[in-house]
């Protein structure tokens, strides 16, 4: 909304001096929130004055133009001129080269002197040209920045302007205004009103308001005015599209009248358009009083004017030249031909105001909010109108609004108003809310008086009450946003001033903090994120192939999935059971953009339903359930743990000179599982493993040294890319985080540092081929005892010299004492020892 200030001070006391920045503070501090200023001045600049054309002399030039050699006088006549600078002459005659025609001799214009500046930093000097020195500028309205127009000069005969010449042109063209603009949110729909902002100012300020409606009086109707019916087959939760009608008649208007100035310039000041004095009327009126009209010429209606719902298959031909389809949910203006209008957005082309028109009938009504905001949105079709009207306006202004109408139209445009009315409608109930003394103060967290309250709520145009315990206070009619004791509270503390409000820091409870598991997920997240990947987020619904294959580890195995009732598509229908799938999905759009080189994870949520979901009932509002209610909603939850996923496509760095990039594998996918572990201090145990999802060669399953599972990790299935369009040999990880912090200890302590050296000694053991190397690696641990610090597989070897059906595994064992230095005597035997229990479970055979 952009208030002009001559505008603005008409209501409220503004001081002269102030800037459109001055009034954006005070509007700040009630509120609302600044957005920009508008002043004419920063791009235009002076002398432009008025100018009386004396002579033209019309000069055919060579390139088919035929220019207009002017003598324009520029100061009153018979007076010299008071300016100076360079192209300025003191006689107050200058000539201006022109190349518009229309216009002629004695006409009045704008003209632009030299040092003056036009928009878009054009400089006016004296230049030579078509053989004359041309000193100014005779100026159209799209030179001076106040219309669209450039075809011709502006002569200000068409304004119905007769000024002096040398008159000040930027003053006589309102261009020493300027407007603030401000931004108004839905519930503060009166602000689009220069009546709602100068109350707003005059809070803010303290300062005095004058209300602009209450300075105009309705006279009494002398009989029923244009005949009107209200009917609404279907309203929208029990409230009628249209609950008040006011319709009141302007006959013999000249259609000829042009805008005064003081009214054009306000209303580009403000944003809209200058079209014709009618139409700029029912603008002016709209921002001044925030009611909406709608003017139709009177000749072109045909019978009673009916407020109804659309019927199936009409259509009509809005004011934007549009034939549109209409829907039964919107409320039209109808009379005998059929639909005129889509109340409160957009009037019909078939009664609309024209140059023509001479009898106008005046439209001023209250509509219901919600059905004008979807009218708004189903017809794409937004519109000063419709702004106001779904967020709500004063329904005890409709016949005010009128009556203003009435009055600029006969006093501009000439005219006589019907004695007669028309005021269909009833008054709504008004809404009185109960608010308890100490309500205010309780929710805010600071004391306010009686005195205050009363009076603030009494300056917002509330109605108040006391009573024993509170108040009960009827809010103003333009305020059809407060509905609660809340609602009121914040208009309380809004008015006194939010930075009334004690600033005061909470006292940590000691002993507080993040709980252990807290601690454990953010050291992880930020260990994954150290080590080159990069977190991301992904919707958590999937579809149920997508569950089927990723969900679970066997192939055919049904995947129990919560079924989403209300799905944002058919296809992602479930909730996931897997965070790979959301991650595949952005894996997949980076690549469609060409980011091949990707090492990213998730941290989310999956969803395991396991038995009945739900309750049979809902516990009852305002009290607390019983512990056994609140057993049985929690059971009826799905077990949702804490999963940790990841994908690896393309190089773990981009190529650069004298570096190869290494291609992620497998192997990157382990890594960041045993990082996980060592992070959060448990050992995970890596063996083969078989997922559906995955390479079957290629796939590692992860656990603890129970037993449990903790997930796969490895390379995926290559049926699997190929369906799902991903890179060849892609990676991927993931792990039930949950049950990684489960196993983790409360406190993670260090072992000892043995400062005595080690002794290194390496083994070769033959076992058949189906036996498992971690198998055989954990065995030599437990045999090997105390004194065996490391162990790790360093070579499997098949081949010459290997039985056929069997397999060479080569150990290395790192042996260590915390007290002395061991003796190679003391690492074989402990060496031996673990040969032994590995020959006893495996039929292992030491290669010499």
């Amino acid at each position: 909304m952009r208030i002009p200030l001559s505008w603005l001070r008409e209501y409220a006391a503004v001081p002269v001096d102030a800037t459109a920045e001055d009034v954006m503070a005070h509007l700040v501090r009630v509120g609302l929130e600044e957005e920009a200023v508008h002043r004419p001045t920063d791009e235009l600049q002076g002398p432009i004055v008025v100018g009386q054309v004396l002579s033209i002399v019309k000069e055919p030039q060579t390139n088919g133009k035929t220019i207009n050699w002017c003598s324009v006088r520029v100061v009153p006549e018979g007076a010299e001129q008071e300016l100076d600078g360079d192209g300025i002459d003191p006689s107050g005659l200058q000539g201006i080269v022109c190349g518009a025609h229309n216009f002629q001799e004695g006409d009045k214009v704008v003209v632009t002197l030299p040092g003056a500046v036009l928009p878009g930093d054009f400089r006016i000097s004296p230049r030579k040209t078509y053989g004359h020195v041309s000193a100014g500028m005779i100026a159209s309205v799209k030179e001076l920045g106040i219309g669209e127009d450039h075809d011709g000069i502006l002569v200000l005969s068409t304004l119905g302007l007769d000024p002096e010449p040398g008159t000040d042109a930027m003053e006589l063209l309102g261009l020493y205004d300027e407007a603030a603009e401000i931004n108004v949110t839905p519930d503060r729909g009166y602000c689009f009103s220069i009546r709602g902002v100068a109350r707003e100012y005059a809070h803010a300020t303290g300062t005095s308001f004058t209300d602009p409606a209450g300075a105009v009086v309705v006279p009494d109707a002398t009989g029923n005015g244009y005949p009107v019916r209200l009917e609404d087959s279907a309203p929208i939760y029990g409230r009628p599209g249209c609950d008040r009608f006011v319709a009141r008649t302007v006959r013999g208007v000249d259609p000829t009248r042009p805008t005064p100035t003081w009214l054009s310039a306000r209303l580009r000041l403000a944003g809209i358009r200058s079209i014709s004095l009618v139409v700029d009327v029912s603008n002016y009126v709209m921002l001044e009083l925030g009611q909406p009209l709608h003017f139709y010429d009177l000749d072109r209606l045909s019978g009673d004017i009916v407020v109804r719902r659309a019927l199936p298959g009409e259509k009509l031909t809005t004011l934007d030249d549009k034939v549109r389809a209409l829907d039964t949910g919107d409320l039209l203006i109808t009379d005998d031909s059929g639909p005129i209008g889509i109340a409160g957005v957009m009037g019909g082309a078939a009664t609309e105001v024209s140059g023509s028109t001479v009898n106008v009938l005046i439209e001023s009504a209250h509509f219901e909010e919600v059905g004008i905001g979807r009218s708004r949105r189903r017809h794409k079709l937004p519109s000063e109108a419709s702004k106001r009207f779904e967020r709500g306006v004063d329904w005890n202004v409709a016949d005010i609004a009128a009556q203003r109408a009435v009055e600029l139209i006969t006093s501009l445009a000439g005219g006589t108003a019907d004695p007669t009315g028309t005021d269909e409608g009833h008054a709504p109930a008004p809404r009185v809310i109960d608010l308890a003394g100490d309500f205010p103060s309780r929710l805010i967290g600071r004391e306010f008086t009686p005195e205050q309250i009363i009076g603030t709520l009494e300056d917002l145009g509330a109605s108040v009450t006391a009573h024993d315990g509170g108040y009960s206070v009827t809010p103003p009619s333009w305020r059809p946003d407060l509905e609660t004791r809340e609602d009121l509270t914040e208009e309380i503390i809004r008015l006194e001033g939010y930075d009334t409000i004690p600033s005061t820091l909470p006292v940590a409870p000691p002993g507080r903090g993040l709980t252990r598991v807290q601690q454990q997920r953010r050291r992880l997240m930020n260990a994954l994120a150290a080590s080159g990947l990069t977190e991301v987020l992904s919707y958590p619904f999937v579809s149920e192939r997508s569950n089927a294959v990723f969900g679970n580890a066997d192939e055919g195995t049904k995947v129990a999935a919560v079924k989403l009732a209300n799905p944002l598509s058919a296809e992602l229908g479930y909730l996931r059971t897997s965070v790979l799938p959301g991650l595949i999905e952005v894996v997949k759009r980076n690549h469609s953009r060409s980011f091949r080189d990707l090492a990213l994870f998730e941290a989310g949520l999956v969803f395991q339903p396991a038995g009945s979901m739900g309750t049979g009932s809902i516990p009852p509002l305002g009290e607390k359930p019983a512990e056994e209610v609140l057993d049985a909603l929690y059971e009826g939850i799905p077990y949702q743990p804490l999963t940790i996923a990841a994908v690896f496509t393309g190089n773990d760095a981009p190529a650069s000179a004298g570096s190869a990039p290494r291609a992620w594998d497998w192997a990157d996918a382990l890594d960041t599982v045993r990082l996980m572990g060592d992070v959060v201090g448990v050992e995970v145990i890596i063996e083969q493993g078989t997922h559906q999802a995955f390479h079957p060669g290629r796939t590692a399953r992860v656990g603890l040294r129970d037993g449990e599972v903790l997930g796969y990790a490895g390379e995926l299935h290559p049926k699997l890319i190929a369906t799902l369009d991903l890179p060849a040999r892609t990676v991927a990880l993931e792990i039930n985080a949950d049950l990684l912090f489960e196993a983790a200890a409360d406190v993670i302590v260090a072992r000892p540092l043995s400062s005595f050296p080690a002794t290194t000694q390496d083994v070769a053991l033959v076992v058949a081929d189906g036996v498992v190397s971690s198998e055989v690696l954990e065995t030599l641990r437990e045999g090997a005892g105390e004194l065996l610090e490391d162990v790790h597989l360093f070579d499997v070897y098949a081949g010459e010299g290997i039985p056929e059906g069997s397999k060479s595994l080569a150990f290395a064992l790192r042996f260590r004492a915390p007290d002395r230095t061991l003796t190679a005597d003391e690492a074989s035997a402990a060496r031996d020892a673990a040969v032994a229990l590995a020959s006893t479970r495996f039929g292992a055979v030491q290669r010499r």
